[in-house]
């Protein structure tokens, strides 16, 4: 095996072509003295713990390299052939590199990466001063993954002139004005540049080393502390601050939404637009300026324990300039993040002269509040809690059934997916976990109370994974519910966060968190969700592009595989129902248009889906542009039917009477000056007809339910 030099001599070894052409670079870009420990306690966890360990050597030090350049550049916009080609006489030095923790040359790498980025950057700026030829017959090429990567400038200045003239046909075809167009792109691209030039050595240590732990397994990965520390907010839904979400604009950290409930709400002076220009700690002292800074740099020095004190100085949106900025005193508290909680809706499904009740819960995500729940702390966050609580209110309102909405949750908490389950089902297993050694562990609901006893459908699609497919497997496995929607993620693997920081000898420096994949989960009956997923019992029309989505798509994810059924009782027979429940289904997809432009919008997707180029002419883009915009208005009227309720009378009317998100209103989260917006978006379903479908299907599963009930009545009073 190829062995690196010692660390007296490491740098200076590093090819010297690259430093040449990188001492532009800042040079403060550079590993920490803590990832150096870092890197080698990740190498030894993930050769001993993993499900499937993998050996690092030199093939897979060559893997890591390409793997490493593709995070950086995936598009091939960037770096040239030249460039690679000096990497990769390194490519068998990065396994001794990641092993010994001298990561020296992954920063030289991305410090050539900043300066690529910086050359692209004032070029295209260069373009905006010079006239476009719209009329041209020429094409971009938009996908360049496959391709071979430039070799001379002039090759990359066409590239780069092809796409900076597609960003400005794109705008000019939006009827954005000559001005305005440079003013968005100048903005964009300076925007790019800047966000790849504040990368700090955090970043790029955990880019590097992800590239190879993904490698490993698609979902094992390494949170660097800060990125530790967001994961650990978002599973709890709580963090201590002042309660408001940032944003990025003008050089100024900006007030994006203020958290209803929180400190910043209760103290009242701060409000959306607000501009950040300084942070002062406690009640008196010194500001540090933060014009400039990162977001998440700006968010650490807001975040802080429980009854501290920060201080903001900041510039009112509606400030004339040159106004003088005021100070705000908030006193941190714990705030609650609303945004991935459950929430719910009531609807009323009409049927001829029938209307049934039917109860929503969307669960975005399966989160727990760990370290609340160890401290005994009696409010602590839980999806279970949330939802228990919900359907209680459900059972108050007269709701007659549920819909249990899993639509892009991509999983959380194990615990969470097994006491979830616990509350539809009397007791028994939930889900089997094999680990690497091969021991079988089945983790088992053990509580006999039931909180919903009546109908209930759980939706899902593509991007449901792990603990979403967990919860719908064990229900659909009992008989208990009726699966409906697009097959499942397919991620069958569960993971654990090992704290670096515990086999860390340096207190002062916070190491983060490797997510490890440790064992695989598998239904109770037997079976695996991993690469297949949690197949509907009615299944939905595919959307354009899921095919190419999902667990099955990664190139080194597990295979499916199958273990020894589990010992359960089922809990209910759905077998007589689900046929008559997909025939109803099936004549309302035929009469539903929303359906059928599902199916249109699927096969123009595979029509086009080789297509990697786009033309840059204005008149050929114009034709194409108004043949969509056509497209559009067909709809528009159809979905304009759909909401005057001009539907075939077998489409149930549905009506939303409840929505508890009502009162937590998101706002559009993206700062990005150039988005370009549409109020009149006629490309968007006048409804979530998706949702609506699976209300009128659980209608149908309870007048299925009183038809057995009255004829299993009728044949006891005739045996009498």
């Amino acid at each position: 095996m190829k062995k690196l030099l010692l660390k007296s001599i490491i740098i200076s070894s590093l090819f010297l072509g690259l430093q040449l052409s990188a001492r532009t670079i800042e040079t403060s870009l550079k590993p920490e003295p803590y990832q150096k420990e870092t890197s080698r306690w990740l190498v030894r966890l993930l050769e001993q713990l993993h499900y499937k360990p993998v050996k690092l050597d030199d093939e897979f030090s060559k893997k890591i390299l390409d793997n490493y350049i593709e995070i950086l550049d995936p598009n091939k916009v960037y770096f040239y052939a030249d460039d690679v080609k000096q990497f990769q006489e390194h490519q068998y030095e990065l396994d001794d590199a990641i092993k010994s923790g001298n990561v020296e040359l992954a920063f030289q790498i991305f410090k050539l990466y900043v300066q690529r980025v910086k050359e692209r950057t004032d070029y295209s700026l260069e373009l905006l001063n010079k006239p476009f030829d719209f009329s041209k017959d020429e094409n971009y090429i938009w996908d360049r993954e496959d391709l071979p990567r430039v070799t001379s400038k002039q090759e990359m200045d066409n590239l780069w002139r092809k796409r900076v003239k597609n960003d400005y046909l794109n705008l000019k075809l939006a009827s954005k004005e000559e001005s305005k167009i440079k003013e968005i792109l100048s903005k964009r691209y300076k925007r790019i540049y800047k966000r790849v030039s504040e990368s700090n050595n955090e970043d790029i240590f955990q880019f590097f080393i992800n590239s190879y732990v993904n490698l490993i397994e698609p979902h094992t990965s390494y949170l660097a502390p800060r990125t530790s520390e967001n994961f650990k907010i978002n599973m709890s839904l709580s963090l201590q601050g002042i309660g408001a979400l940032l944003g990025f604009e003008d050089d100024h950290v900006t007030i994006k939404k203020i958290i209803k409930g929180g400190p910043a709400e209760k103290q009242g002076e701060l409000k959306n637009g607000d501009k950040i220009v300084a942070v002062g700690q406690g009640d008196s002292g010194s500001f540090v300026d933060v014009v400039g800074w990162r977001t998440d740099d700006v968010v650490e020095k807001i975040r802080g324990k429980k009854g501290t004190v920060v201080r903001l100085s900041v510039i009112s949106e509606d400030d004339l300039i040159g106004a003088k900025p005021h100070t705000i005193k908030i006193t941190r508290d714990k705030v609650k993040l609303e945004e991935q909680a459950a929430q719910h809706q009531i609807l009323k499904v009409h049927s001829g002269d029938k209307i049934h009740k039917i109860g929503v819960i969307h669960l975005p995500a399966f989160y727990l509040d760990f370290e609340a729940k160890a401290r005994g702390d009696e409010d602590y966050r839980s999806t279970t809690r949330d939802v228990k609580k919900i359907l209680e209110e459900f059972k108050s309102k007269g709701v007659e059934a549920l819909v249990m909405d899993l639509r892009n949750n991509g999983g959380g908490s194990l615990i969470e997916a097994r006491d979830l389950t616990g509350l539809f089902i009397d007791k028994g297993p939930v889900v089997q976990i094999k680990n690497s050694r091969g021991n079988i562990q089945v983790d088992r609901d053990t509580d006999k109370s039931v909180a919903w006893t009546l109908p209930m459908i759980v939706l899902e699609n593509r991007s449901s994974a792990s603990a979403s497919e967990i919860f719908a497997a064990a229900l659909q496995d009992y008989g208990r519910a009726v699966i409906v929607g697009e097959r499942s993620f397919g991620k069958g693997t569960v993971q654990s966060l090992i704290p670096l920081d515990n086999y860390s000898n340096d207190k002062e420096h916070p190491m983060g968190q490797l997510k490890l994949t440790l064992s695989q989960f598998f239904r109770i009956n037997g079976g695996s969700t991993q690469n297949r997923g949690v197949i509907p019992d009615i299944n939905f029309p595919e959307r354009a592009g899921s095919d190419s989505y999902g667990e099955s798509e990664y190139e080194n994810a597990l295979p499916w595989t199958s273990i020894k059924r589990s010992n359960y009782t089922m809990q209910g027979n759905l077998t007589q129902e689900i046929p008559v429940l997909r025939k109803n289904y099936k004549s309302r997809e035929a009469l539903n248009p929303e359906f059928k432009f599902i199916d249109e919008d699927r096969k123009e997707y595979n029509k086009l889906k080789e297509d990697i180029t786009v033309s840059l002419s204005e008149k050929v883009r114009k034709e194409e542009t108004q043949e969509r915009e056509k497209r559009k208005l067909e709809r528009k009227k159809k979905r304009e039917a759909i909401l005057k309720g001009e539907l075939d009378p077998l489409i149930s009317a549905v009506e939303v009477v409840f929505n508890s998100e009502d009162d937590n209103a998101e706002i559009d989260k993206n700062d990005d000056e150039d988005e370009l917006t549409n109020t009149e978006n006629n490309s968007e379903p006048a409804d979530d007809f998706i949702l609506m479908e699976a209300a009128r299907i659980v209608s149908d599963l309870i007048e299925l339910n009183k038809s057995k009930l009255i004829a299993q009545t009728e044949k006891v009073q005739h045996e009498k």
